[in-house]
This record gives C-alpha cells, sequence and structure tokens, in this order.
C-alpha cells in the first residue's frame, strides 16, 4: 500500500502502479455509452492513461485539456482518461470543453482502481482513483509510470510523453 497525499496530508492507495516492463493488467471501464472497453478495444495502438480522481476538479480538468492538446500529434496513439465520474458526466465535460483528442473512460462498474494499484483507501477522498500516468506500448507492456505523489498536482507531462 502506497502513501501519497492531498494538500500535505498523507492519504494511501490500495497498492502500486503496474511496473515498467511488465504487461498491463486487463481491464474493464465504461465508455460514454455505457459500453464496457478493455485494453483489446485499443489493440496495436499506444496508450497513455491519465488516470484522474475526477474531471470536475481543476487540476483534473487541466490535465486532460493538456494531454487533448498533446494528443493530436502523437501517432497511433491514443490518450485515456480514466476517471471515477459517471460517463453521462465525463462526455458533458469533454462536450463543454470542445476535447476531440481524449476519450473519457468511467471505473463505474470496474475494478480498474484496485487491479492499477490507484484506489484511495481512506480520508474524504476515499474511492476515488489516485493521479497517474501510465503508458502501454502496443503490445500493451507498461513503458511509463508516475504516482503523482500530491494529488492536487499536475504530472510531469514532458517525460510522459518523451516515453511515447
Amino acid at each position: 500500500m502506497a502513501t501519497i497525499k492531498f494538500q500535505g496530508k498523507p492519504l494511501h492507495i490500495s497498492g502500486e502502479l503496474p511496473s515498467v516492463g511488465s504487461k498491463a493488467p486487463e481491464f474493464k471501464l465504461v465508455n460514454g455509452k455505457l459500453q464496457e472497453v478493455t485494453l483489446a478495444t485499443y489493440a496495436g495502438k499506444k496508450k497513455i492513461l491519465n488516470i484522474v480522481p475526477s474531471l470536475d476538479t481543476p487540476v483534473c480538468a487541466a490535465s486532460t485539456r493538456k494531454f487533448n492538446e498533446k494528443a493530436s500529434k502523437l501517432d497511433n496513439t491514443v490518450v485515456l482518461v480514466i476517471s471515477a465520474d459517471l460517463p453521462f458526466a465525463q462526455a458533458r465535460f469533454c462536450e463543454v470543453e470542445g476535447l476531440k483528442n481524449v476519450i473519457p473512460l468511467s471505473t463505474f462498474r470496474s475494478s480498474f482502481a484496485n487491479d492499477y494499484g490507484v484506489y484511495i483507501t481512506d480520508t474524504i477522498l476515499a474511492g476515488l482513483n489516485a493521479r497517474a500516468i501510465v503508458i502501454l506500448d502496443e503490445n500493451d507492456k507498461v513503458i511509463y509510470t508516475q504516482l503523482v505523489d500530491e494529488v492536487a498536482s499536475e504530472p510531469d507531462y514532458e517525460n510522459a510523453l518523451a516515453a511515447v
């Protein structure tokens, strides 16, 4: 169980991110049409998993906008924004923001947060995802990870995008 912070106060998450070099854990997430998607849905593409607590917060919104801006310049790559928000809220956020280069996916009905070691287990944020980046190659091998140690901080975009 890892410890990160929220506004300087410690909180705990369910485990560890998948290790670099390992095969990514399978997942089932829910898209805006309430359909389940899996790793196979994006077979043959590099995948940036931008894992956030909720799109309804300033930092999550900022990271989603940033990846949306950068994603259009990446070849054979999808950016999956994964949050605990309901699919309806995710779709509304992306529509209002005009975001077309990211794919919002919900952990609704999913064990994703536990499987990827990002489930927050305590404090007022219990049940949400920790902020993390996991990048997978075309064969679903983990090539980069970052668990952001302060939930209220943005990820390291430069290193994450350099890994793609």
